[in-house]
């Protein structure tokens, strides 16, 4: 009896350790699950929001002509849902032919509404009206100041190419940018050229410029250095003839004057004074803004410079 008893008790004992292993394993099991789904919901909640403050704007409104040609550069097409008027323009725009492929803005509020963005580039300097109108709706904004040396140009590229969710394109832009400006030849040892950017109605750019960098890179020197202009300053007619720079800079061709404001620079003591081969002409498209086109304007200054008239000789 006691030994059918022990049996007995053996075998329930068998029976119960077998129930709690099996239990036990499948507790365990459960517990490694619950940890694996912890992790993998818990990744996903932080992933979530994340995503979202990552993804690359689908509606960009560019409010600003030096960004329009950022984005042109570095967008992809049906990210673009409009540029500003000027980016067409010629004159204005070295990207004025490829601007005409995608939809634009005149800048008016109600315009902008229209376009849905969830991005708008814009101007700091722009109207401010049309700011604060736009600030109801909340829309995300970010201002491009302008550019005043080739590395702020570099510092926007990355900004506004990881802005759009293209940092990759950016640094293949800075490359190609690095590579053109070092193809452009140094300016010869010696003497600095003084030469003068002179503007419509007699006004000079200054030293804190982007003008004036490139001056610097192609060997010149910036008349406005020399009168404590650092950014733009009106300079008379007759202190740019006394003062006698080596170079006058114009960023409008002669054949393009079409109002008073441009008419000084046709003044005939310019053409006497400077019209044989002592104006250098760069076109407003490649100066107005900094950009992805920035070494295509040192280019053009430097090749202006070679094909020049040498220096008149120091006194």
């Amino acid at each position: 009896m006691g030994t059918f008893a022990g049996s007995i008790a053996c075998v329930d004992r068998a029976a119960q350790n077998t129930t709690v292993a099996a239990f036990g394993s499948a507790w365990t099991r459960m517990k490694r699950l619950a940890v694996i789904v912890s992790a993998i919901f818990g990744a996903i909640l932080v992933a979530l929001p994340l995503t979202a403050a990552n993804a690359a704007p689908r509606r960009i409104v560019s409010l600003n002509l030096c960004a329009d040609q950022y984005l042109i550069v570095l967008a992809d097409k049906e990210q673009i849902a409009a540029l500003t008027n000027f980016a067409r323009d010629p004159g204005l725009s070295y990207l004025s032919e490829a601007a005409k492929a995608y939809p634009y803005t005149t800048g008016a509020a109600e315009a902008i509404v229209a376009k849905k963005p969830d991005l708008i580039i814009g101007n700091p300097y722009g109207r401010a009206e049309v700011a604060a109108l736009l600030k109801q709706f909340s829309y995300e904004t970010v201002d491009v100041p302008p550019a005043l040396t080739f590395e702020d140009i570099v510092a926007q590229t990355r900004h506004i190419a990881a802005l759009i969710g293209h940092p990759e394109r950016g640094e293949a832009l800075v490359a190609r940018m690095r590579a053109e400006l070092a193809l452009i030849p140094p300016p010869p040892p010696g003497r600095h050229p003084i030469a003068v950017h002179y503007q419509r109605r007699g006004f000079v750019t200054g030293t804190e410029t982007l003008l004036n960098e490139m001056m610097t890179r192609v060997g010149l020197e910036n008349l406005a250095g020399r009168i404590g202009d650092k950014s733009l300053a009106h300079v008379s007619l007759e202190s740019i003839v006394v003062a006698d720079p080596d170079y006058l800079i114009f960023t409008t061709g002669l054949a393009d004057v079409r109002d008073q404001g441009l008419e000084l620079l046709t003044h005939p003591v310019l053409a006497r004074q400077f019209g044989h081969g002592r104006i250098l002409t760069v076109p407003e498209n490649l100066t107005v803004c900094g950009g992805p086109f920035y070494p295509v304007a040192v280019a053009t200054l430097a090749r202006q410079l070679r094909e020049a008239s040498p220096a008149k000789p120091t006194p």
